[in-house]
């Protein structure tokens, strides 16, 4: 990941999230901390587990049952028996995984140091919005990193077949886009402003694909939950077309989206790359 997304850590969050140390035991802000939301990495905000699955496991440490999928990975401690666990995206130390325990039906608990999250609370102005752009990695990558978003997933929408694989998007004629589900928050970042930002990380204009990725799955659709965000995505093309802009993005009512493979989720972070095809260009 760009370093340049990194949050500056203090001196005590740079012991535990780069140097491996562990809090102590009752000391972190959300042990017993019981309020619904999401909770990030606190160096890169990328998102590590919902309020849902925490759990009170009396260890001292705040305690998950499960993950964001393809948030966590997995490494052998340095002493050989525990297995570490960080984040995904930039590699920050979290805590230690254990299993077995039978604290709950999943009997799996993610022991995890307070001062290496960030908790961002639940609140009615988080919304979701749907778009496709060509290859989901690149439309990925830069909506994240934009401000007021809280994540953003990979995956299909558009087509017949119920839970789509890559291979049946690709080859089987599903009719599917390569799609992403972004979750905002509404106070920070707006629906039209949103969408403009889309607009300016893709090119709308190509018919047949996007960049060297050519074919019906990679075509410019944003999908409207309603029909405020219609008109306000008909008000947008109607702009890119007076400023001569040979518009082709299709406007589609959203249907079922499907979450695409883990490995990818994410995929130019992990992988310590950048779009190959998308880049930002000013438009409005």
């Amino acid at each position: 990941m760009d370093n340049n997304f990194y949050k500056k850590l203090t001196k005590e969050e740079k012991n535990v999230i780069v140097n491996k140390k562990t809090e102590p035991p009752f000391s972190g802000e959300y042990n017993g901390f019981s309020k619904k939301g999401s909770y990030h990495c606190k160096r890169c905000n990328a998102l590590l587990y919902q309020s849902n699955d925490k759990f009170t496991s009396t260890c001292g440490w705040p305690s998950f049952d499960d993950e964001v999928k393809g948030a966590i990975k997995r490494e052998k401690d340095v002493d050989g028996i525990r297995t570490e666990i960080l984040c995904t995206n930039c590699k920050a130390h979290l805590g230690h995984v254990f299993e077995g325990e039978g604290y709950t039906n999943k009997n799996i608990r993610h022991c995890v140091n307070s001062i290496s999250l960030i908790f961002v609370p639940k609140r009615d102005t988080f919304k979701k919005a749907y778009f496709a752009g060509g290859c989901f990695w690149g439309v990925e990558y830069f909506l994240k990193h934009k401000e007021g978003i809280i994540s953003v997933t990979s995956g299909y929408m558009g087509g017949a077949t119920s839970n789509p694989s890559y291979q049946d998007v690709i080859y089987n004629n599903t009719g599917h886009f390569e799609s992403v589900e972004v979750e905002y928050d509404s106070l920070k970042i707006n629906y039209e402003d949103l969408a403009k930002y889309f607009f300016e990380i893709h090119d709308p204009t190509q018919r047949n694909g996007q960049g060297p990725d050519i074919g019906d799955q990679y075509k410019s659709v944003v999908f409207y939950n309603d029909e405020e965000e219609k008109n306000i995505i008909q008000k947008l093309l109607n702009l890119l077309k007076d400023k001569g802009y040979e518009v082709v993005t299709k406007l589609l009512p959203v249907s079922k989206f499907w979450e695409a493979e883990e490995y990818h989720q994410n995929y130019y972070d992990k992988n310590n790359s950048k779009p190959y095809c998308h880049a930002y260009k000013k438009r409005f």
